[in-house]
């Protein structure tokens, strides 16, 4: 699976709390073949006792993911999926405190039926991981 994804900050709740918008565009492959489009609204807790040494910042993210085609691991695990469903994100970032704009990143892409809300219960996990650069 291989991201782009583009992110602005919109609003801060607190010193702790930051809010953003992203938008993403994925193209999967090996047993998935397919684009996927995602809209999100994050929520980012910055504020960590350990941040003079490796800034971390922790986010949930929610909104909606499109696949040009229904994802073959969600098929496997269930009969039937949709191309349109549910969209969480929970991210874990590391940066070195004097290069913040630089961070190695990890998070949960999850689609997902929400208990049927999408006509479908089940959905699809990939842990991924990878470098951001924020401009």
């Amino acid at each position: 699976m291989g991201t782009l994804a583009l992110a602005r900050e919109v609003a801060t709740l607190t010193r702790h709390i930051r809010f953003e918008l992203e938008a993403q565009v994925v193209k999967h492959f090996s047993r998935q073949d397919h684009w996927e489009f995602n809209a999100l609204v994050l929520g980012r807790w910055v504020t960590f006792p350990w941040n003079d040494y490796v800034y971390t910042t922790f986010a949930v993210g929610e909104g909606l993911s499109y696949a040009t085609e229904v994802p073959r691991l969600e098929i496997e695990h269930n009969d039937k999926s949709h191309r349109l469903l549910d969209y969480l994100a929970f991210e874990l970032s590391f940066s070195p405190p004097q290069h913040r704009e630089w961070a190695l990143v990890t998070r949960i892409h999850h689609r997902s039926g929400v208990f049927g809300l999408f006509g479908q219960r089940e959905g699809s996990n990939v842990l991924a991981a990878g470098v951001r650069y924020r401009f």
